[in-house]
């Protein structure tokens, strides 16, 4: 997927259909001078819907779409005919989107599965026909009822990718090459800091022809929890992954303070984040000859870990291995 192509967030006006009025028609006919109220009800305004689709990676497709209104009901009729409803809206997103309002933050809707509808905005309801208002006082009410207004307001759409594992790291960790290489996407990878300017999704082959999906965000640097650098926008991904691989490079002065520095700004961002499964990845451990790897690893924290070295294709079985294992205990 190109960069340009992956939105996760985006702002748009939708308003609810309105409600039909009701009829206040008196039945007339050439026999029946006096036939009574028979006026009938109006439709509902159409509603707003949201919907999960398994085939979208991205909110793209609605990047220009300002304004999304669903059909107003229409007015009753004689004979007690009801009003048409108005036309519904179903708006297809990506699993893992969320809704809600500008003005309050309210989240109105989230869909996490295929197919999965949930209501976002109802329609108006349709207005009472003049025939409800009868009465033994009053045989021939020629009023009704008005339709119910829609409901319009601004709403954000905000897409947190839904992967099995996130990687997370510094700027040049090795994350995207890594990426690159257990799996078929083909994020952007050059020499130099914030080459990942959005979310990478690559889905990871396993044994028995099983898979996992992994994301990539930018990288994430000190301060980030604070809005510092790329990472702080992108963070919220992280909320969706069940398992986090730390990656730290094999040339860093100090692999346990690198990680407790990005540990510190999940925190910060989100204390529940500390609640999921780690796994620490040394990536460039080429560059490590074994009595280097020996003498690292008394120091290193205490989760699951392994040297690895994407370019030379080490290790990279065994991280799958212990991937797997931590998603599927």
């Amino acid at each position: 997927m190109p960069e340009s192509n992956f939105i996760d967030y985006i702002k748009i006006f939708c308003r609810s259909g309105n409600g039909g009025s009701g009829s206040a028609h008196l039945r007339r006919e050439k026999f029946i001078p006096k036939g009574g109220p028979d006026g009938g009800d109006g439709g509902r305004g159409g509603n707003i819907y949201l919907r999960g689709d398994h085939n979208l990676w991205t909110l793209i497709h609605l990047h220009f779409k300002k304004h999304i209104t669903a059909g107003n009901g229409e007015s009753g009729s004689s004979a007690m005919k009801t009003g048409a409803d108005g036309a519904d809206i179903t708006i297809d997103v990506p699993l893992g989107t969320i809704v809600r309002l500008e003005e309050t933050g309210e989240i109105l809707a989230e869909v996490t599965e295929h197919d999965e509808v949930k209501t976002l905005l109802k329609g108006g309801r349709g207005g009472l026909g003049n025939v409800h208002f009868k009465s033994a006082t009053n045989q021939t009410p020629r009023y009704s009822q008005p339709g119910e207004e829609g409901i319009e307001a601004f709403l954000v759409f905000e897409l947190k990718v839904l992967a099995d594992v996130g990687l997370i790291g510094f700027p040049n960790a090795g994350k995207s090459t890594l990426l690159s290489v257990i799996s078929a996407a083909k994020p952007k990878i050059a020499d130099y800091a914030f080459t990942t300017l959005k979310p990478s999704i690559g889905i990871v082959p396993y044994r028995d022809n099983r898979s996992f999906v992994v994301s990539d965000i930018p990288g994430i640097i000190e301060g980030a929890a604070e809005g510092k650098g790329l990472g702080l926008r992108f963070l919220r991904h992280i909320e969706r992954n069940s398992t986090l691989l730390f990656l730290v490079p094999a040339d860093s002065d100090d692999i346990s303070a690198e990680y407790r520095i990005l540990l510190k700004e999940l925190e910060k961002y989100n204390p529940e984040l500390l609640d999921k499964k780690r796994v620490l990845a040394i990536t460039k451990s080429d560059m490590l000859d074994e009595e280097l790897i020996v003498e690292i690893k008394p120091d290193l924290p205490s989760v699951p870990y392994v040297f690895i070295s994407s370019i030379a294709q080490t290790n990279l079985e065994k991280l799958k291995d212990i991937l797997w294992q931590q998603l599927n205990p």
